[in-house]
């Protein structure tokens, strides 16, 4: 038996590999790719660099070559068997068998393997780098990567070494060797070998001394030719212990990570891409692990696809990333079709990824889209694509095909011959003399064209004889037929085998003439009018004509009758003609609709109809339109239907408002409303307004109605305000308020003061009439009851909301109990109201002490007491009470007044530990807080060589922190501000003891550093321009220049040195020459030059100025 297939990683077999190549040789790379689980043919692709398709470059110089082997072996008794097999596609379409799964049932294993080569003929120095090929099949896909080096061939005759190095540049004067060199004893020609090996292993001090020895003459030419020779050895990165890849490969949405390894574990790392740096984002994430330095791409999408290098300092590794795209299947398959000739074929396809690139093919040749007299149309729309045939032909049946990177599908289009249906043939026909004959068929598509023939000759067109077709039908008609018109006619469709055929039969008639009497009949037909059996409807102002058609012999008489009115002319008219008679209403008009009457009458007798029109017309306008309420910026509006509604149901109304003495209307709703009840919005108060209403039926819009009434939006006021007592008795209570602060439009007419007991709900009116002050006396109350009250504003729009009493008040003379009320004026100063008859006396108290009046002022008055401090002093905190008293009735009021101020500073701040970069800090809280909560602390901290303190922490509510980042081998120093409601307090508290962050035994290598000699002789880097500008406008030259030492800098004009002109100004910043020229004139046109100078050399650049055209001055 023979040994089991081995199963391959990826398709392929044998993979190119990296050569070192001589110029002028050439260089041949195979490829082999194992085919035998793919339904395809693969796809090779040779590309160098990253997207250099070597395909397009294939010619004398690169020349590309594929084939395969089709070797099949047979399991069991080890016979090699070779199959012929057609390999695309992998089926036999005759038969419909698969190949490969005939060769899995038979136990036969198949191995297809394709070899792709690729030669570079002559190589040259162009040819070197990096090359990808990339094969590709259906879902399927492998890359691999190789380089080519290039060296320069050996000199095959190294006895004339010395002759290899002459000037190859030199042309005539290339000349001979020295020949004083002959007259010198000849090196050993072994000696003249070593001379290679001498100047590799020679310090390059000792060139010249080498040369002179051996009597070279061309050193320089030697030296570039041994830099060529000599090997370069790869440099060892002193930055990176591990490098990244040559190249990385991701399928397009996956992840990729790039990583490196670097030698100094504090290192950073910067990522570039194209040799833009890249910032962390989501996309992009950069991570540092110890010595490893990882750039993550998430999502990778074709804008990856780019260059990647890794900078440590000033070492470099680069990469390339490669994104694939996955491959691209089909969803939906094509169709079969069945059609017939000249029908649309539309082949319809779904793919897995919207803008996908889909191949089509009929049979094996590809379709075009560049191909503009292709009769195929290609349609993309989104993940669908289609391909379209208008009309298909018997040449369109066959197999098509449509290829993805990821799939393919296939289906056939079978077109039939479009069989010709008649759907009606032609008759026999029999007339008489002088009578029209017409034969008419009827086939199933109206595309089709033919001939008619009488006899077997064609029928041609005359003023006698005519050929129409008309859709489907085709007529031949012959009018004042003839003896010779009779015969055989035949219509043949063109490009159908099929014909039709009727004969013409000539009938010739003598008939003695006998007169004929028929009753009269009318033949009344008004579908198209009428809405119910014998009515018509007809708009009013439109025009009314209905054709009756009579029969009768002797032709009957006709009479319209409207009751008993005959209508015979004028606007209702009748017009007679031979079997029919019209009855004509010119502008219906609403008189005329009713019942009418047509009568026809002969010798042979009578017929008689009854008809009904009805005019039907837009209704009437609508009715007593009017203003039931209104608002603020809205008012009601009701009317009644028009009495008249033109014959049709009302559909609804239509709204339109105007200012009084505008005549500008404005519509209020562009949809009919169905209800007589409308409520207009955003109109402006105090405004007079007019409405009017259309009706709407199914004929249109009546005329508007009549103007309504003028109205005038408007509002009640707001309530009135600050409602307070004023005085009280036994039977009497004295109100007094503000006006209200919303007062509007409508104005204000009055007051209404009203009452009622406590506990009840039923409120009296104290007025009858208005009250147009603000205060009021309520009389002949009950004593001793508690009432409350309120007041109400009214005006035109009605009344205000009410405006109440807090409380009830008490109907007595003397109150029972004297209430309290605190304002709050300003920080220092307190308003306190009283109220009570007779009047209180006031006394204050702090901390139940009389007040010292030295240093709290106090000021009484019938109504309050005021108590205020000029300047708050810690001093003045405390409890203070208002002790009023009446008679032998008292009342007292308590109120806490505390006084902060700024606190003071913590204590005993020290430092109780440090390690590595970190100090740990204690203290206490402040003695005095300020009289107030303590908020916060802000910590700072000072080196105590500099003594430059530094705010470390703000608002630390703890009363410990720990202090980071502190520099190693400093002595540190800290101190501590409180905080509260206030600020910070004035002085801070020192720490008592320091803290030394101590040196681990770290040692710093100072770099070795070779300054840089930045000397140079100036140059400029950006030259002066040319300049065209208008005279009288102020303008600028600008140039830069560089140089070390500083150059000196000339302006010149006309090579005439600018001296200190006040109309120039001459700038230098950084570099950047800059000569301001104010208001130029014509005389300062010319040549302007700019030159700088230093010791070690000199630079001059110019430009021409042009001034132009003349300022006007007005």
């Amino acid at each position: 038996m023979l040994a089991g297939r081995t199963e391959l990683t990826g398709l392929f077999v044998e993979k190119p590999k990296s050569v070192v190549a001589i110029t002028g040789k050439d260089v041949t790379f195979v490829v082999k790719v194992d085919s035998t689980n793919l339904t395809r043919k693969p796809t090779m692709k040779w590309l160098k660099g990253k997207w250099m398709d070597l395909g397009s470059k294939a010619g004398k110089h690169i020349q590309l070559k594929e084939s395969y082997d089709r070797n099949t072996k047979v399991r069991g008794d080890c016979v090699v068997l070779r199959l012929n097999l057609i390999l695309v596609p992998p089926w036999d379409e005759k038969n419909k068998i698969n190949v490969i799964d005939l060769c899995h049932n038979s136990d036969i294993f198949l191995r297809i393997i394709y070899t792709y080569e690729m030669k570079i003929v002559k190589v040259v120095q162009g040819d070197a780098g990096g090359y990808r090929c990339e094969v590709s099949a259906k879902d399927k896909c492998d890359s691999c990567t190789f380089e080519i080096t290039v060296e320069a061939a050996e000199q095959e005759e190294q006895a004339d070494i010395l002759s290899a190095f002459k000037r190859a540049d030199a042309g005539e004067d290339e000349g001979e060797l020295d020949f004083m060199f002959s007259l010198k004893k000849k090196p050993e020609p072994e000696l003249e070998i070593d001379v290679w090996e001498l100047l590799k292993s020679a310090h390059p001090s000792e060139y010249e001394k080498i040369a002179f020895q051996y009597g070279i003459t061309d050193l320089r030419g030697m030296l570039k030719r041994l830099k060529k020779m000599k090997v370069v050895e790869p440099k060892v990165s002193e930055a990176f212990l591990r490098r990244l890849e040559s190249a990385y490969s991701v399928n397009k949405g996956k992840k990729i990570v790039l990583s490196v390894e670097v030698t100094d574990p504090n290192a950073e790392a910067k990522w570039l891409k194209n040799g833009q740096e890249i910032k962390p984002s989501a996309k992009y994430i950069m991570e540092s692990n110890g010595n490893i330095r990882t750039l993550t791409i998430n999502k990778c999408s074709l804008a990856d696809d780019a260059a990647y290098e890794c900078v440590v300092g000033t070492d470099k590794c680069f990469t390339e990333v490669f994104v694939k795209e996955p491959p691209v299947t089909i969803t939906k398959l094509l169709d079969d079709y069945q059609v017939v000739v000249g029908e649309r074929v539309e082949f319809e396809i779904e793919v897995s990824e919207e803008g996908a690139h889909v191949i089509w093919m009929f049979e094996d040749q590809e379709l075009s889209r560049d191909d503009k007299n292709s009769k195929y149309r290609f349609k993309k729309d989104g993940k669908r694509h289609c391909l379209i045939i208008q009309e298909a032909t018997i040449e369109d049946s066959g197999m098509y095909f449509v290829y993805t990177n990821g799939g393919q599908s296939k289906g056939e289009l079978i077109v039939e011959e479009k069989e010709l249906e008649v759907l009606q043939s032609i008759a026999d026909l029999t007339v008489k003399s002088a009578e029209q004959a017409m034969f008419k068929c009827e086939v199933s598509d109206e595309k089709v064209t033919g001939k008619w023939f009488k006899d077997g000759v064609e029928v041609k067109a005359s003023d006698r004889i005519k050929i129409s077709h008309v859709g489907r039908i085709h007529r031949l008609t012959i009018d004042d037929v003839k003896p010779g018109d009779a015969g055989d006619y035949t219509f043949v469709p063109d490009g159908y085998a099929l014909s039709l055929s009727a004969k013409l039969n000539f009938l010739e008639i003598k008939i003695d003439y006998v007169p004929r009497q028929d009753p009269p009949k009318i033949h009344l037909d008004v579908a198209g009018n009428m809405v119910s059996q014998n009515t018509i409807i007809v708009v009013a102002g439109n025009k009314l004509r209905l054709d009756v058609e009579i029969t009768g012999e002797p032709a009957p008489t006709v009479c319209w009758m409207k009751g008993d009115k005959v209508h015979a002319e004028g606007r209702v008219r009748v017009e007679n003609r031979k079997d029919l008679s019209c009855f004509v209403i010119e502008g219906a008009e609403r008189e005329d609709e009713g019942n009418y009457t047509i009568t026809v009458t002969n010798p042979a007798g009578e017929d008689k109809a009854n008809l009904f029109i009805k005019i039907v017309d837009v209704p009437d306008p609508p009715e007593n339109v009017k203003c039931t309420g209104v608002g603020e910026d809205c008012a009601t509006i009701i009317w009644e239907p028009p009495k008249f509604d033109g014959g049709a149901p009302l559909k609804g109304y239509l709204m339109e408002r105007k200012k009084k003495g505008s005549s500008r209307w404005t519509k209020l709703n562009f949809d009919v409303y169905e209800t007589t009840t409308y409520e207009a919005k955003r109109m402006i108060e105090g405004i007079l307004y007019e409405m009017r209403v259309f009706a709407v039926n199914g004929i249109g819009i009546s005329a508007p109605s009549l103007n309504s009434k003028p109205f005038m939006p408007i509002a009640p006021t707001s309530e009135p305000t600050k409602l307070i007592v004023d005085d009280v008795t036994d039977t009497t209570c004295s109100l007094k308020w503000l006006a209200p602060e919303k007062i509007g439009a409508g104005g204000l007419d009055g007051y209404i003061i009203e009452f009622c007991k406590e506990g009840e709900t039923e409120w009296h009116p104290a007025n009858t009439d208005l009250v147009d002050r603000q205060s009021y006396t309520v009389r002949n109350l009950p004593t001793g009851e508690k009432m409350n009250f309120r007041v109400v504003a009214v005006n035109v729009a009605g009344r205000s909301p009410p405006a109440l009493l807090e409380q009830p008040v008490t109907v007595r003379e003397i109150m029972g109990e004297e209430t309290t009320r605190f304002r709050r004026k300003k920080k220092k100063k307190l308003f306190l109201h009283s109220d009570g008859k007779p009047r209180p006396v006031a006394t204050w108290l702090k901390d139940g002490q009389p007040v010292d009046e030295k240093k709290v002022g106090i000021r009484n008055s019938n109504v309050d007491s005021i108590l205020f401090i000029r300047s708050a002093e810690r001093e003045h905190s405390g409890k203070y009470t208002l002790i009023l008293k009446i008679e032998n009735m008292e009342d007292s009021a308590n109120i806490d007044i505390r006084i902060v101020d700024k606190p003071g500073p913590p204590t005993q701040v020290h430092v109780t530990d440090v390690w590595g970069f970190n100090a740990a800090l204690e203290w206490k809280p402040p003695k005095d807080d300020g009289n107030c909560e303590i908020t916060g602390y802000t910590i700072q901290k000072a080196d105590k060589k500099t003594q430059e303190w530094f705010t470390v922490y703000e608002h630390n509510r703890r009363t410990n922190c720990t202090v980071s980042d502190l520099v190693i081998g400093n002595e540190y120093m800290f101190r501590v501000y409180s905080e509260n409601l206030c600020g910070l307090s004035e002085d801070p508290c020192m720490s008592k003891n320091t803290a030394i962050v101590a040196k681990t035994g770290l040692e710093h290598k100072q770099a070795s550093y070779k300054e840089k000699d930045m000397n140079c002789a100036p140059k400029f880097t950006a030259p002066l321009v040319d300049r065209s500008v208008t005279i009288g406008y102020s303008m600028a030259i600008s140039c830069a220049v560089r140089g070390w030492p500083k150059p000196k800098i000339i302006w010149m004009k006309n090579k005439m040195i600018i001296g200190d002109d006040p109309k120039f100004l001459m700038q230098n910043n950084q570099g950047v020459l800059t000569l301001n020229i104010r208001k130029p004139s014509t005389f300062d046109s010319g040549k302007y030059s700019c030159k700088a100078v230093n010791d070690l050399g000199e630079d001059v650049v110019e430009c021409k100025l042009e001034i132009k055209g003349n300022l006007q001055v007005h």
